[in-house]
């Protein structure tokens, strides 16, 4: 698998953000040797974007990401018969849109993330889910007596 097409779609991502250079960005991912390119972690690095990786590909290391993926993958993208790359990008646009600007999030007190983002004034805001997942310990190089 090649990043190439992985750096396009974070370049366009980041094309959209505008000229604010400090956004304290975070870009979840699994382990995929595309995210792991010296190419696509360069271009992170040099936007200052955090990099947040699972670390053995256990989804639930970080379900909010995950959440948000799931959503997009199996509400809005699942339900389309997506015959070409231009209208799978068309699309994928579209659904970001609406997540961001249209779906309530229970993460943040069910407001929009965008009306979050571009809010001049601080808005305080609470999960209102639970997370019922406990991340088992792991013992490594344990001895047996």
């Amino acid at each position: 698998m090649e990043a190439v097409e992985s750096i396009q779609a974070l370049q366009m991502a980041l094309s959209g953000l505008g000229p604010e250079s400090h956004l304290n960005l975070i870009h979840h991912s699994d382990r995929g040797i595309q995210y792991c390119s010296h190419s696509y972690v360069k271009l992170l690095q040099d936007k200052d974007i955090k990099i947040s990786m699972t670390e053995n590909g256990d989804p639930l290391e970080n379900a909010v990401a995950e959440r948000i993926n799931g959503i997009i993958k199996d509400e809005y993208l699942e339900t389309y018969d997506i015959d070409n790359l231009k209208d799978a990008k068309g699309l994928l646009k579209a659904v970001v849109e609406l997540y961001n600007s249209e779906r309530p999030h229970m993460s943040i007190s069910n407001f929009t993330p965008n009306t979050i983002h571009h809010s001049i004034t601080k808005i305080n805001t609470e999960r209102l889910w639970k997370n019922y997942y406990r991340k088992q310990a792991t013992i490594v190089n344990s001895t047996q007596d």
